[in-house]
């Protein structure tokens, strides 16, 4: 088969995108204060990125290893219904949570950072890394953004994608707009 080709059928086969939290959708800083209270940064622009998959219908799924308010917060901002916080094995979850919604790996992106990723990111279908990823998740890697996590790397990545599919992004995010 031609490699164009298959590369191609690929990227339309994608139905989801997995995207971890801490070092991904944040650049992984935790800011405690003097309360207990937690602090975490998002990118915007992530955030329109995410506002695109919707539009594209790909479904956004978050599992992330900590738990947090603000995590749940943002994922309601941003219409996330798949949320899944403080999960040791993502692979376990990402496996049930497939049968669940009848798709399969072959239908998964995931956008990672980290070695708690590696496990279920290497059976995706496509898997993208931020700029600041350590070394044996990028080795794992499809598409290594040249942002930093929570620094729009999950907003290069997604354009990637609607690169690669032919689709512009403008035309997409006013598309059915009232």
């Amino acid at each position: 088969m031609n490699e164009v080709v298959k590369i191609s059928d690929q990227l339309l086969s994608i139905k989801a995108i997995v995207l971890d939290v801490d070092g991904t959708l944040t650049d992984g800083s935790i800011t405690i204060g003097s309360n207990g209270e937690e602090y975490k940064s998002f990118n915007v622009k992530d955030g329109l990125a995410i506002t695109l998959l919707h539009k594209m219908n790909i479904t956004p799924i978050i599992i992330t290893g900590r738990s947090s308010n603000i995590v749940s917060k943002r994922c309601e901002e941003l219409n996330i219904k798949h949320v899944y916080q403080g999960i040791k094995d993502k692979r376990e979850c990402l496996d049930n949570l497939l049968h669940k919604i009848g798709l399969n790996y072959s239908n998964i992106a995931y956008i990672g950072d980290d070695i708690n990723d590696i496990q279920a990111a290497s059976t995706c279908s496509l898997v993208f890394a931020v700029a600041d990823a350590c070394k044996e998740y990028k080795e794992i890697a499809h598409y290594i953004s040249s942002y930093k996590g929570g620094k729009g790397a999950v907003r290069e990545c997604v354009d990637w994608l609607l690169n690669m599919r032919k689709i512009n992004c403008i035309d997409l995010y006013f598309a059915n707009a009232h």
